[in-house]
């Protein structure tokens, strides 16, 4: 793909969603360590639906000192709609009793501190990073995957490649809202078992679109 098509995917994704990765984020929270936590529960699962048991989940354990002194079996009941309760509940214990005893309850801005945190992997740290401190981060999930290999943009297999490439390709300042740009792209129109590709407004750049949507690179 060359450099002028993907210039163009970069700026119609910011014409279609508009705003900085904090703008476009649709998780609610209010700390870093909110986000952490609502983005760990987010993993095989819609943000209405973190965003449902995150509210009465802060307000019994408002505090990563709370929250890491819960007991895991209260926190996965709070937290059961998200699905895969149980080992969610582990992990957001865990993450907040290191985050209370080693970082005095602050959420640490560092990549490779952040994915030391039990659950956290780069996905989920690169969130953080690009939404709420407004740092270098390019989240890699599902959707980004599928709509990089779709447009071009990555052959890669694995998640740290694509971000690798991508990150190659997308000015640093723009890589958490070109992800999230991805995202909801990828949830309105570059599903992914049925891409409706005669509406997408990025199909005349796209490698995977029908021929007669594009145009010549």
């Amino acid at each position: 793909m060359g450099r002028q098509q993907v210039e163009q995917i970069i700026k119609q994704l910011a014409s279609l969603y508009p705003g900085d990765a904090k703008t476009l984020c649709a998780l609610h929270f209010e700390t870093p360590f909110q986000l952490l936590v609502a983005t760990v529960l987010s993993a095989q699962t819609t943000d209405a639906v973190v965003n449902s048991v995150t509210q009465p989940l802060f307000a019994r354990f408002p505090t990563p000192d709370a929250l890491g002194s819960a007991a895991v079996e209260e926190v996965a009941q709070l937290i059961y709609s998200t699905g895969f309760y149980r080992t969610k509940a582990s992990h957001v214990v865990a993450l907040a009793d290191r985050i209370a005893s080693q970082y005095e309850g602050e959420v640490p801005s560092d990549l490779s501190e952040l994915i030391s945190l039990p659950g956290v992997g780069r996905k989920t740290a690169n969130v953080v990073r690009s939404v709420y401190f407004g740092l270098p981060g390019l989240p890699v999930d599902t959707h980004v995957s599928r709509l990089s290999s779709r447009l071009g943009l990555s052959s890669a297999q694995t998640p740290e490649a694509i971000e690798q490439d991508l990150c190659t390709l997308v000015p640093q300042d723009r890589w958490g809202s070109f992800s999230l740009q991805l995202i909801l792209h990828g949830r309105r129109i570059c599903r992914a078992k049925t891409p409706s590709c005669f509406r997408c407004e990025l199909a005349s750049y796209c490698d995977s679109a029908p021929s007669s949507v594009r145009v010549s690179s």
